[in-house]
């Protein structure tokens, strides 16, 4: 699995294992913008896997909670890590799949994280505005996947 981020010096980076889902809608990518009071940033929508749930169980989850869509997930595309230092001080390292979703419903219902706003961005905007350097290489992977032959 490919490791992304740069760790800091003397902090410990729990394993959390995670998963992520990449949704193309009318030629857009589905992305939330958080904020979490010290300025917003932009991630793919999904998150932590809770108790024993699956990550296609997850990212369904996530996903709903997220932006409020309905969504199926597909394929796992690919796996990453990634260092992350969370806004609550925690040190983590996000560990999953990044999963192909279908849209079942494209009305928003169903979202309960307030500090999450589903943005729907150019697939160049998003490769430029991911926060996380392992978001915007899944999405490099899925765009390389679409041109293959």
């Amino acid at each position: 699995m490919l490791q992304f981020g740069i760790p800091r010096p003397h902090h410990t980076y729990a394993p959390r294992p995670t998963a992520f889902g990449i949704l193309v809608h009318e030629g857009r990518l589905a992305c939330v913008r958080i904020d979490r009071g010290e300025g917003s940033y932009l991630d793919l929508p999904g998150g932590a896997r809770d108790g024993d749930e699956s990550e296609p169980e997850a990212v369904v989850r996530e996903f709903r909670e997220e932006t409020g869509l309905r969504v199926a997930a597909d394929v796992c595309l690919t796996e990453a890590a990634q260092f992350v230092d969370k806004s609550d001080g925690r040190t983590v390292n996000n560990t999953g799949g990044f999963w192909t979703l279908r849209l079942l419903d494209p009305t928003p219902s169903g979202k309960i994280e307030d500090d999450h706003e589903l943005v729907w961005l150019d697939l160049v905007e998003a490769l430029a505005s991911l926060r996380h350097e392992a978001h915007a290489w899944a999405v490099a992977v899925w765009l390389r996947s679409r041109t293959s032959a």
